[in-house]
């Protein structure tokens, strides 16, 4: 069975976020793992669109969110999360923040992408010419990269897809490589 039939049968043909039933799609929610089914949503083009830019957010049509944000589904909590956070300033968005639990899992799942942090204190991931990384882009290896605990290396031209970045440290971000997960310093790629 297809990943939007599944979410499509999960949401009952509506947004899982504002319960619009027109022009929904599949919405992977960064940075994603391996389970696709339960690290996306079915969202409307509304919402994925002031997802993906902040700057065409309304802030009155997240509101939703009163609802949304207690949603069974991690993927949907995540988004209630950092749409929020985004948006914390408002005033009642604060006010649902604060009455959100996430468990440990889901609130670093919310915080990977660096949603709700002030700007000044915010890493900023950058590869070897100074391009900014974010969660989801491919890069390209500069150099062959010896793995440690392992005997494999890294080829130099290597792709990896769909990093995920350390929000820790700005200098590493992790990715797979020949089907291992591993740590990869920025140094040491290339945005795609």
């Amino acid at each position: 069975m297809s990943i939007e039939r599944e979410l499509r049968k999960r949401s009952e043909n509506k947004c899982e976020l504002c319960s619009n039933e027109e022009n929904l799609s599949v919405y992977v929610v960064q940075p994603s793992k391996d389970d696709e089914l339960k690290e996306s949503v079915l969202a409307c083009n509304t919402c994925i669109t002031q997802i993906e830019d902040g700057e065409q957010t309304e802030v009155n049509h997240w509101r939703c969110l009163n609802d949304s944000m207690w949603s069974e589904q991690a993927a949907v909590q995540v988004i209630a999360w950092r749409m929020l956070s985004r948006l914390r300033k408002e005033g009642w968005p604060q006010d649902l923040l604060d009455m959100m639990y996430l468990d440990e899992d889901t609130l670093a799942w919310a915080q990977a992408t660096g949603e709700g942090e002030d700007p000044e204190d915010k890493i900023i991931h950058r590869d070897s010419n100074g391009v900014i990384l974010n969660a989801g882009d491919s890069v390209v290896l500069i150099k062959d990269l010896p793995v440690k605990g392992s005997s494999m290396i890294a080829k130099r031209g290597t792709a990896v897809r769909r990093v995920s970045l350390d929000h820790e440290n700005a200098e590493y971000i992790e990715g797979k490589v020949d089907g291992q997960q591993i740590v990869i310093i920025t140094k040491y790629v290339k945005k795609i």
